[in-house]
C-alpha cells in the first residue's frame, strides 16, 4: 500500500518496501531481471556499479539525449537498477539486469513480432522476471500468434512477465498484459486512488494489481533526473518488489524457495483489497493494490506450505485471455510504451484529401468477393464487385468488423499519400466512422450528405505500406 510521507525516493512510495530492501540487501545476484523497452544510457551515474548489460543479439540502438524511447528506457531501468547513494535509488539494484531494446525512436513503437523475439531472448538470457512497460490495445485481449507463443513459452520456462495495463483510461485491455499468466500493472496516485489514464477490465480483475505511477523519479539520458507518470513507471515498482521477494526466497536457508511464478500469486494474494463502496473505483484498482507487507506474509506462508500453498499461475478462473488463441487479423501488430503522454518522436498531421481503400493482396480481394452477397444489375443477379465502393459500403455497413481487413488510404489528387490505422480505445468505432465517410464521398455532388474532402488528424509512424 502507498506509504505516507517519504524522502522523495521511490523506496518510500510503498509501506514496508524499504524494510524489504534492507533485509535483502537490495536484491540478490542470483535473480535476473530483463527490461524490454527503449535503449538505456549506461553511462548515467546512477548505473555505475550496477550488474547491467544489453542482451547478446539484441538490437543496437542509440541512447543519446533527446531520444524519447531512450528517455523511457533509461527512466524505467533506473527505477529498478539505480545504485544506492545516487540521485535515483533503484528498488532492486543488487540483481542482475538485462536490457533488450525494442522501441524505435522514429515510430515510438515495436512490432509484436519484435517483442516476441525479445521475450524469447530474455528467456535464453536466464531472466527470472521480465519488465515490459508497454503494450498494444486489443479489442479481444488476444495477441498475435508470435507474441502469444512467446508469452506461453515464458510461463512454461517459469519466467514471470510483468506488463503495463495501458494508459487509454478505459475499460479495455492491452497485450501482453492481458495474458492469463502475466501480471498486469495499473497506476495509482499518492493517495492510493486509481489514476484517470490507467486501464481496467474484467481480465485485469484476475491478473492485475495497481502500484504508484504518479511522478515516479527516474534518470534522464545524458545526466539528471525527472519525474514521469504512467503505468509504464508503475510496472517497475511491481517488478522491483517481485525481484526482492524472489531474492529473499532464494537467499533463505529454510523453507521451500518460491519460483518467480509463485511470486506472482503471492503478490496477487497479498495485495490490499479495495476499501471503497464505489464499484467503479474498485474495478479500476484491478485485483487490489500492491501491499509489500502482505506479500511478505503470504510468501512466508508459501515457503512453509510449498508449491501447494498458492494457486498455479493463470488459474484464478476470471476468464483471462488464452495464450494459444490467435488475435483478430485486423489488430494492429505493434506495441507502444505505456506513458501518460504521447511519444515526442511522433509528428502530428492533419491530412486533407479523399478517403479510399486497398485490399493489399489478391487473396484478400477474393475473400471480400466471396463474402459480399450477389447484387442485381438490370434484372440480372451477378457476383459482387469489391471494387465498387457502393457495394462495399453496403456490405461493410452490416459487417463493420471487416473494415479492419482493408488498407484505408487518404489520397491527394488520386494518389495514395497516407495509410490510415485507427488505434486506441476507440479504434473499432473509428473504423465504423471511415465506412461512413466513404459512404458520404460516393454520393452525388448534389446529394445532401455528400463529402468532397475530409481532414483526418493522426500521427506519423514512419512505416510504409505496400499497395
Amino acid at each position: 500500500m502507498p506509504a505516507n510521507g517519504g524522502s522523495g525516493s521511490n523506496l518510500d512510495l510503498l509501506k514496508g518496501l524499504r524494510e524489504l530492501y534492507e533485509v535483502t540487501g537490495g536484491g540478490s545476484s542470483k535473480v535476473t531481471v530483463a527490461v524490454i523497452d527503449g535503449p538505456v544510457d549506461f553511462t548515467h551515474e546512477v548505473f555505475v556499479g550496477a550488474d547491467l548489460r544489453t542482451a547478446l543479439g539484441a538490437n543496437s540502438m542509440s541512447a543519446e539525449a533527446g531520444n524519447s524511447m531512450a528517455e523511457h528506457g533509461t527512466h524505467v531501468a533506473s527505477i529498478l537498477f539505480g545504485q544506492p547513494g545516487t540521485e535515483v535509488e533503484g528498488i532492486c539494484p543488487g540483481v542482475r539486469g538485462i536490457i533488450i531494446p525494442v522501441y524505435d525512436a522514429k515510430t515510438g513503437s515495436a512490432p509484436q513480432l519484435e517483442v516476441a523475439r525479445a521475450i524469447e531472448l530474455a528467456i535464453e538470457e536466464g531472466a527470472d522476471i521480465i519488465n515490459f512497460s508497454g503494450g498494444q490495445y486489443s479489442d479481444t485481449g488476444l495477441a498475435d500468434q508470435w507474441l502469444s507463443d512467446a508469452v506461453a513459452r515464458c510461463a512454461e520456462a517459469g519466467v514471470l512477465l510483468i506488463a503495463a495495463a495501458g494508459n487509454d483510461g478505459c475499460e479495455c485491455l492491452h497485450v501482453p498484459a492481458a495474458a492469463a499468466s502475466a501480471l498486469a500493472v495499473g497506476a495509482i496516485d499518492s493517495a492510493g486512488e486509481p489514476m484517470d489514464f490507467s486501464n481496467w477490465g474484467h481480465g485485469y480483475a484476475c491478473n492485475g494489481i495497481t502500484a504508484p505511477g504518479a511522478d515516479i523519479l527516474g534518470a534522464v539520458p545524458g545526466g539528471g533526473v525527472s519525474r514521469l507518470s504512467g503505468t509504464s513507471f508503475a510496472t517497475p515498482m511491481v517488478v522491483g518488489v517481485a525481484a526482492l521477494l524472489l531474492s529473499k526466497g532464494r537467499e533463505s536457508v529454510s523453507g521451500v524457495a518460491p519460483s518467480a511464478l509463485m511470486i506472482r500469486e503471492i503478490m496477487l494474494r497479498g495485495s490490499a483489497p479495495c476499501g471503497s463502496n464505489d464499484t467503479n473505483i474498485c474495478q479500476r484498482l484491478l485485483s487490489g493494490t500492491i501491499d509489500v507487507e502482505g506479500a511478505v506474509a503470504a510468501m512466508s506462508e508459501a515457503m512453509v506450505l510449498g508449491p501447494t500453498g498458492v494457486s498455479p499461475a493463470g488459474g484464478c478462473g476470471c476468464g483471462g485471455s488464452s495464450q494459444s488463441a490467435n488475435a483478430e487479423s485486423g489488430v494492429s501488430a505493434s506495441v507502444r510504451p505505456s506513458m501518460a503522454d504521447a511519444p515526442e518522436g511522433q509528428n502530428m498531421v492533419y491530412a486533407l484529401g479523399n478517403l479510399s481503400y486497398d485490399f493489399g493482396t489478391e487473396a484478400r480481394r477474393d475473400s471480400f468477393k466471396q463474402l459480399m452477397p450477389p447484387v442485381e444489375i438490370n434484372g440480372d443477379v451477378v457476383p459482387a464487385n469489391p471494387y465498387d465502393a457502393r457495394q462495399l459500403v453496403a456490405y461493410l455497413g452490416e459487417n463493420v468488423s471487416e473494415a479492419r481487413a482493408l488498407t484505408w488510404t487518404l489520397n491527394v489528387e488520386l494518389t495514395p499519400v497516407y495509410a490510415l490505422e485507427p488505434t486506441g480505445a476507440f479504434g473499432a468505432d473509428l473504423y465504423g466512422r471511415l465506412v461512413e465517410i466513404l459512404a458520404a464521398e460516393i454520393l452525388g455532388e448534389g446529394e445532401e450528405d455528400h463529402i468532397q474532402r475530409v481532414s483526418i488528424p493522426g500521427r506519423l509512424t514512419g512505416n510504409t505500406v505496400r499497395l
